[in-house]
């Protein structure tokens, strides 16, 4: 063994055996601890939503799937399992069946007519000079606007005896009806009130796609010789809206799927079942009637439905759609 060395009053021990270093680095680097840190903060600014989506989306969806598989009555205070019966119900039930007709039916008229309706206001407007702000306001207005005042407004105006429309009607000789009390009319006039409900919000968004189109593709179409209106809509336009009309599409058919103030305030459903659709089916099974368990399971397949829509849509319009 060597001795330690002392050379003007310093001491210097001799190294380890082996040329090993008695003393060691940090476990923790700054790397290391700057990640921690961006990991906590992340977590810090996420976890609020994180926990507001838990308590008020995925817990209450977890909650509808179990009682869709219950007999749960509203206010009763035990239930027991039926498995898949209430969805069987669901199925076999004529009423169902209507409800989701007339659900489909609404949003084939819907989705279309808003959409092409947006469009045109929209390159309107980007056409036009003046009283841009203006025109844009007043089209986005029935969006902005609580739909149950503006249902009654509604009311008022297709009131068979003194309504606004009948009246209208009258005076230049067309005839006219009870538009909210006849099969054959009930369920179009509540698809015209969804068109011009839907129709400012699919609006604003085409025109931020307008804005958002190269001028030099128009200028390149002007010198190609392509006509104002025609040509450049189907040359320019249209194939730089791909993503926009995609979005329209598939934001306006999941909003058409969910009328409920408009059957409400109007019809109820009637007459008949002319005009009852899903989510008033379901409000009025799970609230009137007090079936919460056949309540529940109508949700889980109207999700499934809604679901189902925007992936098939997605998947289809995704082909059709170019991206910058």
């Amino acid at each position: 063994m060597s001795e330690p060395l002392s050379l003007s009053g310093v001491h210097i021990e001799p190294p380890a055996m082996g040329g090993a270093r008695t003393d060691r680095a940090p476990v923790t680097s700054p790397a290391r601890a700057r990640a921690v840190a961006q990991t906590l903060a992340a977590w810090g600014l996420a976890g609020p939503a994180v926990f507001f989506l838990l308590v008020l989306f995925l817990l209450p969806v977890a909650g509808v799937f179990v009682i869709a598989f219950s007999d749960w009555q509203f206010g009763a205070r035990s239930f027991s399992f039926v498995g898949f019966a209430n969805f069987r119900e669901v199925f076999l039930d004529p009423a169902f069946r209507a409800s989701l007709l007339n659900s489909v039916v609404y949003v084939l008229i819907v989705v279309p007519g808003a959409g092409i309706l947006g469009l045109v206001i929209a390159v309107l407007i980007e056409s036009g000079k003046s009283c841009r702000a203006f025109y844009r306001a007043v089209h986005f207005l029935p969006f902005m606007a609580t739909l149950a005042a503006m249902a009654i407004a509604w009311e008022a105006l297709l009131h068979p005896a003194i309504g606004f429309v009948n009246q209208a009607l009258a005076v230049t000789g067309l005839p006219t009806a009870n538009w909210l009390r006849d099969e054959n009319t009930a369920l179009p006039v509540l698809a015209a009130i969804g068109i011009w409900q839907n129709l400012g919000y699919a609006m604003v968004l085409f025109l931020a796609g307008l804005k958002s189109i190269p001028q030099d593709l128009y200028d390149a179409a002007d010198v190609d010789g392509a006509d104002f209106w025609f040509d450049r809509l189907r040359t320019v336009t249209l194939p730089m809206l791909g993503p926009v009309s995609m979005f329209v599409v598939i934001v306006v058919a999941v909003r058409a799927f969910e009328p409920f103030d408009i059957v409400k305030v109007l019809t109820q459903g009637g007459p008949g079942h002319a005009s009852e659709m899903l989510l008033y089916t379901l409000y009025r099974e799970s609230f009137e009637y007090l079936r919460t368990g056949y309540g529940a399971a109508l949700a889980v397949v109207f999700l499934g439905i809604v679901v189902t829509l925007t992936l098939v849509q997605a998947r289809i319009m995704g082909k059709r759609v170019h991206y910058q």
